[in-house]
């Protein structure tokens, strides 16, 4: 290493020590100690050159640059430099520090003027963030040694300790027999773009932390069905983690097989308005279980207007549905006991009960007695009574417990109204349709008996129709009426009687459909599993 400058080659050795001392854990103590020695160096060359300048001649610095003209090359360089919104630096390896140039940038950047920055050679590295030297320190070196040009971001320390981000990017020009020549680079201010980028990741983290801990399962899609985003409860819920299911089509993984075809139709279409709402369906779990969920969906559009993703979240209620059926199952069975006991216990008693005050009666008639019309008004309102208790049973129990049961409920059913309310009321069933499960019969006997009310209390129809037939393992149930139809309302402003009748639907598996006729009046149709008796 020369007294009066440093060489590129001297730089080079020198780099390449730090960068093995870096190697060997020597850490940075080892890189200033360095940087230290370069300095040293680096004040020989400036305080040797200017002595040796005033020896010469006797010229000053400040004449010699009085004498260049102020239109050079150099001068509108140094110019254009200057007007760059960023901090310029440009270092010889043959030269000393004297030829090292720095934009008048970094005044406004750090704090320092021109001069205080370059008297001091290794300032620059002082002024990096503790925390980044090393890092700086290794991708300086492989710069150095390899040729590649150094492209990376450090945290700088202004004068008045404010921290500073820098985007720097320095590259090694070589002369045209392979020695290094100079380095030159720009620093960029970026520390309102990382303040930006650490909020924004502040505000994904808090977005994260909410998403992962909502109780709702939620997923989000890319416009082809592609999952991008799947949380916690997801993964508790299905079994799969997200680095399992990111990136892969939704219907591969969780889908009934029978939906799978439809739901590809859907993605298929362009901002396809049936990608938002609310729907219920199945979704399979890594162990083959099924989970019955509750969906919302939503859709985000671009710039364009594109569909750029959808939004879906869901709330498992497999277990609220089970929960509800066990208590439908009660109820109904509660239900059946108290409409049998009214029947079999109280009904019967009271008809004991008749039939002595009738025998009552006749005996006093016999004698001739007052008292006898007293025991007439006594059989009379007797047999009011079990009248009474036989239509209380009747409700209790609407059906009877047999394959036929549905059937004879609805035609006794259909006479009922149209002797109530003086319409044509029919029940049509052209080929048996056995329903063997009590519950289900009487789920539907309920849904028929509600679509009956809603028509006549809103429609005001001079004839309804109960249908019921099956096919294929299908069963319908349908009430058309000719009366004035439902009015048209928001799906979550449904009327209870709709939505009871919904539940009952989705309580024997079926689904149920609400629509107004082409001729007026309205239709409402369940459709429902039919399971053969083995």
């Amino acid at each position: 290493m020369s007294g009066n400058s440093i060489t590129g080659s001297d730089l080079t050795r020198e780099l390449a020590q730090l960068a093995l001392s870096r190697e060997t854990n020597s850490g940075v103590v080892d890189a200033e100690s360095t940087l230290k020695e370069l300095a040293g160096v680096f004040f020989e060359s400036r305080f040797g050159a200017s002595q040796s300048a005033g020896k010469q001649g006797g010229q000053t610095a400040t004449e010699e640059d009085s004498t260049d003209q102020p239109h050079s090359v150099e001068a509108r360089y140094r110019v254009l430099l200057e007007q760059i919104p960023a901090v310029v630096f440009m270092a010889y390896l043959d030269k000393g520090i004297g030829e090292a140039y720095v934009s008048p940038r970094i005044e406004a950047a750090l704090g320092f003027s021109q001069s205080e920055w370059l008297e001091d050679p290794i300032r620059w590295y002082d002024q990096i963030y503790p925390d980044d030297k090393q890092r700086w320190s290794a991708e300086a070196a492989e710069m150095f040694l390899s040729g590649k040009p150094l492209k990376s971001a450090y945290r700088v320390l202004a004068r008045d300790g404010r921290v500073l981000w820098f985007h720097c990017e320095a590259e090694m020009i070589r002369r045209e027999d392979g020695r290094p020549w100079f380095i030159h680079g720009v620093g960029v201010d970026i520390t309102e773009q990382k303040h930006a980028e650490e909020a924004l990741q502040e505000e994904r983290n808090v977005l994260s932390a909410i998403l992962d801990i909502v109780g709702a399962l939620i997923v989000v899609l890319d416009p082809d069905g592609r999952i991008i985003r799947f949380n916690r409860t997801c993964e508790q819920t299905t079994g799969y983690t997200f680095a399992e299911v990111r990136g892969r089509f939704v219907w591969d993984l969780f889908l009934m097989p029978e939906e799978v075809d439809s739901f590809k139709a859907i993605f298929e279409q362009p901002n396809s308005a049936r990608l938002s709402g609310d729907y219920q369906t199945y979704w399979l779990t890594r162990d083959g279980r099924s989970r019955l969920i509750t969906w919302s969906s939503r859709i985000l559009a671009g710039k364009n207007g594109a569909t750029s993703h959808v939004i879906v979240t869901g709330i498992d209620v497999t277990e609220r549905q089970r929960l509800e059926r066990a208590i439908l199952e009660v109820s109904a069975r509660e239900q059946r006991r108290i409409g049998e006991d009214l029947h079999d216990g109280l009904g019967q008693h009271l008809t004991g009960i008749a039939f002595m005050s009738k025998v009552l009666e006749g005996r006093l008639c016999e004698s001739a007695l007052p008292e006898s019309g007293d025991a007439a008004k006594i059989v009379k309102l007797v047999n009011e009574a079990i009248n009474k208790t036989r239509e209380l049973s009747r409700g209790l129990l609407p059906v009877v417990s047999d394959a036929h049961g549905l059937m004879s409920a609805l035609t006794r059913y259909a006479e009922e109204t149209q002797d109530l309310f003086r319409i044509t009321c029919h029940f049509e069933c052209g080929a048996p349709v056995l329903v063997y499960d009590v519950n289900v019969a009487t789920h539907l006997y309920h849904i028929a008996r509600e679509a009956v009310n809603n028509a006549i209390k809103h429609g005001n129809p001079r004839r309804v129709v109960i249908r019921l037939f099956g096919e294929n393992e299908e069963g319908t149930l349908s009430v058309q009426d000719d009366g004035q139809g439902l009015e048209e309302a928001p799906a979550n402003h449904a009327g209870m009687g709709l939505n009871i009748m919904n539940y009952r639907a989705n309580m024997i598996g079926g689904s149920l459909d609400v629509r107004k006729n082409f001729t007026g009046g309205t239709t409402v149709s369940c459709l429902f599993p039919l399971h053969r008796r083995l």
